[in-house]
């Protein structure tokens, strides 16, 4: 695996940190809503899949009142009724594209996947078609704290303690990875040890990645992670492109 690669990606995503973090609100509050309907309860003790959609929102930093108003709005049938689809294909270069959505209208969500993996220049596959190049892990990325430097080898140390299976470091940048039933448990003994997480979820990990040489198949690969980013159904965009481009910071 290319750590040089794995991290690009990491800092992509940090670029737009504020946006990301409300992606993932919006993808958790959405999972909420499907563990209330799918477990037809509100109440986290009889509902095993809320309970857990609970743990994953507040181990990434979900608001009480923003998970207590969302079981309030699945509960009374307020709010939509959605399913997970994942899309399949290649994007400029033959680089792998898995896309995640949530959606109340699946001919709406296909279409606008599909209309935006053609005007970037890739193409949609069938399922299966490039999801065994990705193996799924449970992930959790920490930087830097506010107000000091974390040692690396103490976070090291106690991710592996909480029963990481992996750890990688660049650039203040920390990524842990579990089996993906594992990364909640990991998370909150990491926040019990004082770290601030920044995200803890199931990632699609690739086991080899594809580089793109062609200036013109980089700058539509970009637009082609960036438009699927931007549409509110899409949840997760997970790629196999080897150094993404990174703007630097100001």
């Amino acid at each position: 695996m290319s750590g040089h690669s794995k991290f690009a990606n990491i800092k992509h995503k940090k670029e737009k940190n504020d946006s990301a973090r409300a992606k993932v609100f919006s993808r958790i509050s959405k999972e909420i809503a499907i563990a209330v309907k799918e477990g037809g309860s509100g109440d986290p003790n009889s509902n095993s899949k809320l309970r857990d959609v609970i743990a994953k929102a507040k181990a990434n930093n979900v608001p009480n009142d923003n998970i207590e108003r969302t079981i309030k709005k699945a509960v009374g049938g307020a709010g939509e009724s959605y399913e997970e689809i994942t899309y399949e294909g290649y994007g400029p270069g033959g680089v792998a594209v898995i896309v995640e959505t949530t959606t109340d209208n699946r001919n709406r969500t296909a279409g606008n996947v599909r209309s935006t993996f053609s005007k970037y220049h890739g193409n949609m596959g069938t399922t299966g078609s490039v999801s065994f190049l990705f193996e799924e892990k449970g992930q959790i990325v920490i930087n830097d704290q506010e107000d000091e430097e974390i040692d690396e080898d103490e976070l090291m140390m106690a991710a592996l303690d909480a029963g990481a299976a992996d750890f990688a470091a660049e650039d203040h940048i920390f990524e842990i990875y579990t089996e993906t039933s594992d990364v909640i448990a990991v998370a909150d003994a990491l926040k019990g040890a004082g770290y601030k997480i920044d995200s803890a979820d199931r990632a699609m990990i690739p086991t080899t990645y594809v580089a793109i040489e062609d200036e013109e198949n980089a700058k539509f690969m970009n637009l082609l992670i960036e438009k699927l980013e931007e549409d509110d159904d899409v949840m997760n965009v997970w790629t196999n492109w080897e150094n993404p481009p990174v703007e630097e910071e100001d």
